[in-house]
């Protein structure tokens, strides 16, 4: 188990003093398969480049690890800490994502308990904590955004065009090995 809530603030507070917006907290996977993925991005280009991905992630290891050291595990047991940008069909975490990307499409699944689980089609906006979205099947439906169990934006050529370009600084530096170089090492 994990104390996601505490996690998730120690996180944020890592990222925000860095600088970077907290996207998302996930702890995914079972047994020593685990994935704790952190999104954020920075607020000046709404991506991460792998300098920054790098610099968040050594600053959350250190934080976690000192926690860890006085109040105990946040996080039993193993896991791999992973820290990336949201990309370009981002998951639609915050108010402001619904808001930052009304005329976008976007695919949401609701909470269980609602007679249509899945809508898609163009976000037109949020009022408040009300999402609403022209679903392509059912036309115009308002979600409390308490309801929305996940969200995230469609890869669209407008979406292309609207987003800037991915700065790719450093991704030629990173050296990928196959699992046979892996064995040898």
């Amino acid at each position: 188990m994990a104390n996601m809530p505490r996690l998730t603030a120690l996180i944020e507070a890592e990222a925000t003093a860095l600088g970077f917006d907290l996207v998302r907290v996930r702890l995914s996977g079972e047994g020593e398969e685990r994935t704790l993925q952190i999104m954020a991005e920075d607020p000046a280009t709404g991506q991460m480049i792998v300098e920054q991905c790098a610099t968040l992630s050594r600053a959350i290891s250190a934080a976690i690890d000192a926690v860890e050291e006085t109040e105990g595990e946040l996080v039993d047991g193993a896991y791999m800490l992973e820290v990336s940008s949201p990309g370009i069909d981002r998951p639609l975490t915050r108010p402001k994502d619904y808001a930052n990307w009304t005329g976008h499409e976007a695919k949401i699944a609701l909470l269980p308990g609602h007679e249509h689980r899945r809508l898609s089609g163009e976000l037109l906006g949020l009022d408040g904590d009300v999402v609403a979205i022209e679903d392509r099947k059912l036309g115009r439906v308002e979600v409390p955004l308490a309801q929305i169990a996940y969200a995230q934006l469609v890869l669209t050529d407008r979406l292309i065009a609207a987003t800037q370009p991915l700065d790719m600084s450093g991704a030629d530096e990173i050296e990928e090995s196959t699992e046979e170089e892996k064995v040898e090492d």
